[in-house]
């Protein structure tokens, strides 16, 4: 196949999930430097957010509320656990539930990383009512209100 007869609709310009995907590895790449100082991972880091908003849930909700799945959370659970960041723990109610709760270490860490979303935000160029325009088309695309 010669350029010549490329399908416009197959060009990476006008695909809407390039942008997207670029977008996400520059934004995400922001949050390394700050969270390597505190020896997280970006996902490691959207765990700990979902768990200072909430403590103590079933490892469904986390994944739920992060979109991701039980295969990518769980050796992310481990490796916090062995860290000393959360516990682990079976529901007394359904013993095929496993809680996650925040030790002492891991709520001390919100306190190191409250700064963050500001540092951030510092970097991104975009005026606030653009930020917020994408913050709700995104969630559109995603099926949900902003949350």
């Amino acid at each position: 196949m010669n350029g010549n007869c490329y399908k416009e609709e197959m060009k990476l310009d006008n695909q809407l999930c390039f942008p997207l995907y670029a977008a996400a590895r520059n934004v995400t790449g922001l949050y390394t430097p700050w969270l390597k100082q505190l020896g997280l991972t970006y996902t490691q880091y959207i765990v700990f957010l979902v768990l200072w908003e909430k403590d103590g849930i079933p490892v469904g909700e986390i994944c739920e509320r992060l979109m991701l799945d039980n295969g990518t959370v769980s050796p992310l659970l481990k490796k916090m656990e062995q860290a000393g960041y959360i516990k682990r723990s079976r529901s007394e109610e359904d013993d095929r539930v496993v809680r996650i709760t925040l030790t002492e270490k891991g709520r001390d860490l919100q306190e190191k990383a409250k700064d963050i979303p500001a540092k951030v935000g510092s970097c991104i160029d975009l005026p606030p009512e653009k930020a917020q325009e994408l913050y709700e088309l995104l969630y559109e695309l995603l099926g949900k209100k902003g949350e």
